[in-house]
């Protein structure tokens, strides 16, 4: 029992799923401001465009079914613009952030790949490593 235990421990604190547990903590809560955007500022804003910030009532019946089709337009509007908020507040900053801390790998011209299998092999070898072919200076 006890090696059961403390190998449900050891999975509990393993880093990805102490990191999925804050994922989804924070996820909730950037939910929260995302939907406070969305009704707060941009339904108000297409609704002074457009004249309607709910759609819920747009619908039609057959036969005494009430087809909402209001709500597939607001779930689609909400999706884009959370999608919007994730991408422009999010992902562009985070991908400009990441682009100007890049740092190019050195060239290392000690090593060149194989021409048969393409596994990085010393410059000065005569045989790869790898798929034991001969290379000649020409080929490595």
């Amino acid at each position: 029992m006890k090696g059961i235990l403390d190998e449900f421990k050891a999975f509990i604190l393993q880093g990805n799923v102490v990191m999925l547990a804050v994922a989804v903590i924070i996820g909730a809560a950037f939910t929260d401001i995302v939907t406070n955007v969305s009704e707060a500022i941009i339904m108000p804003l297409i609704a002074a465009i457009g004249g309607q910030p709910d759609f819920n009532g747009i619908g039609f019946t057959i036969n005494g079914s009430f087809f909402n089709i209001g709500l597939l337009i607001n779930a689609i509007i909400n999706f884009l613009i959370i999608a919007a908020i994730v991408f422009f507040l999010i992902v562009k900053p985070m991908n400009m952030l990441l682009e100007k801390t890049k740092k190019e790998a050195p060239v290392d011209s000690s090593v060149t790949p194989c021409p048969y299998c393409f596994t990085m092999v010393s410059a000065e070898a005569t045989r790869c490593p790898a798929c034991t072919s001969e290379l000649t200076p020409a080929k490595a």
